[in-house]
C-alpha cells in the first residue's frame, strides 16, 4: 500500500467567524493593531492576495482540485490565523470557538477520506481551553491550533497546565501557528512582520515551553511548530551553552535545551533545501512533516517539489512526505 502524501499546514476560511465580531468593542482596536504592525505596503498587498484564493480557502471542491495538482493525498486543516481574536472578552470567545469548530469539523466533512481539522482555543482565557479543546476532540477534529502568545500570557503560564495536561491525555494535536509579532512597527517594511516576524515567534514560544518544563511534565503532548520551528531549530547551541553556564537559564528544565527538539514536530515550510536537511539533521526525519501554507503566498505552491529539493534519502523523503503523518494523525 503506499503511503499518502500528508500536508500538515493548510488553512481554512471561515467568514461566519468575521461576521461573528464585526462590530463588537475590542475588533478596531485589533486592526489598528494589526495594521500597524504589518504597515500600508503589506496590508496593500494582504487584501487582494487573500481575495483571490477565497474559492481555496473556502470551496472544498476547489480545495481538492488543487491538493489533486500538487500532488497532496491528505490535508490537516486549520483555521486562518487571523480568526484567533484573542482581543475577544469570555463570552464572544466561547461563541467563536464553538463556531470555529463546527465550521471547520463541515468543511472537512466534506471530504472525510482527504480532510482532517483543528479547531481553535481561546488562549486569552486559559480556563476555556480545555473546554474548547474536548468540544473539538468532541467534533472528530485532530485537535486544535493556537499561537506563540496571548495578550499578556506566554505559553509558559501555569494558567495553561491543565490544558497541556488535557491535550497530552486526549492525544491531541496541538498546532503552534503565530500571528502577529511582538515587535510591532520595527518590522512594518517589506513585510518583514512576517518573513522575520514568524520565525520569531516561534523561537520565543518554543523556548518558553522548553525552558520551562512544559515538555518535562508532558512529554507526551502532540506539538507540531509551523514553519519548521522558526529560527530556533537551527540556533539552539546558544540555548544549550547558556543551559549549561548559567543557573537562570538552566533552572527550568530537566535536560539540554537541543534534546527537546526530539519531543517535537516540525513543518517542511522553511523555503531552503539546505535549512531543511539541518532541520532534519538536529531533530530527527521522524519529527518532520509536510507542510505548504496551503494556499497562503508565503506558502508553497509544490511542497513535494520542495522535498525533493533537499535531496533526502528514500527513508527520510518517505517519512517526511507522509509516513510520519500517518503516524502522528493515526490514519490507516
Amino acid at each position: 500500500m503506499t503511503t499518502p502524501t500528508i500536508d500538515v499546514h493548510a488553512h481554512v476560511l471561515l467568514p461566519e467567524i468575521e461576521a461573528l465580531v464585526a462590530g463588537l468593542p475590542g475588533l478596531a482596536e485589533a486592526r489598528v493593531l494589526d495594521a500597524r504592525r504589518n504597515g500600508p505596503a503589506a496590508l496593500a498587498v494582504n487584501g487582494p492576495m487573500v481575495r483571490e484564493r477565497i474559492p481555496r480557502l473556502t470551496d472544498v471542491a476547489v480545495r481538492l482540485a488543487a491538493m489533486d495538482a500538487q500532488g497532496v493525498d491528505v490535508q490537516l486543516v486549520s483555521p486562518s490565523p487571523s480568526h484567533y481574536h484573542y482581543w475577544a472578552d469570555e463570552e464572544t470567545a466561547e461563541k467563536l470557538y464553538l463556531l470555529a469548530n463546527q465550521a471547520t469539523a463541515a468543511h472537512c466533512a466534506q471530504a472525510p477520506g482527504r480532510l482532517r481539522g483543528l479547531g481553535l482555543v481561546p488562549l486569552q482565557h486559559p480556563e476555556l481551553a480545555v473546554r474548547a479543546l474536548e468540544h473539538a476532540v468532541g467534533l472528530g477534529l485532530t485537535g486544535v491550533e493556537i499561537s506563540s502568545h496571548a495578550p499578556g500570557r506566554e505559553l509558559s503560564d501555569p494558567a495553561y497546565e491543565p490544558f497541556w495536561a488535557r491535550a497530552e491525555e486526549a492525544g491531541a494535536i496541538l498546532f503552534l501557528h503565530p500571528f502577529g509579532c511582538t515587535l510591532d512597527d520595527r518590522l512594518d517594511r517589506w513585510y518583514l512582520s512576517n518573513t522575520v516576524g514568524q520565525p520569531t515567534e516561534n523561537a520565543v514560544a518554543l523556548s518558553h515551553l522548553i525552558f520551562s518544563g512544559v515538555l518535562d511534565r508532558h512529554p507526551g503532548l502532540k506539538l507540531i511548530a509551523a514553519h519548521g520551528g522558526g529560527y530556533l531549530p537551527t540556533h539552539l547551541g546558544r540555548s544549550d551553552h547558556a543551559w549549561t553556564t548559567r543557573s537562570d537559564a538552566g533552572a527550568g528544565c530537566a535536560h539540554l535545551p537541543s534534546s527537546y527538539l526530539k519531543r517535537l514536530y516540525f513543518d517542511s515550510l522553511v523555503h531552503d533545501p539546505y535549512v531543511l536537511r539541518e532541520l532534519i539533521r538536529v531533530a530527527g526525519a521522524d519529527r518532520v512533516l509536510l507542510g505548504s501554507d496551503f494556499p497562503f503566498d508565503m506558502g508553497t505552491e509544490d511542497p513535494v517539489g520542495a522535498l525533493r529539493a533537499a535531496r533526502l534519502s528514500d527513508a527520510d523523503l518517505h517519512a517526511v512526505q507522509g509516513g510520519n503523518a500517518v503516524a502522528l494523525l493515526r490514519l490507516t
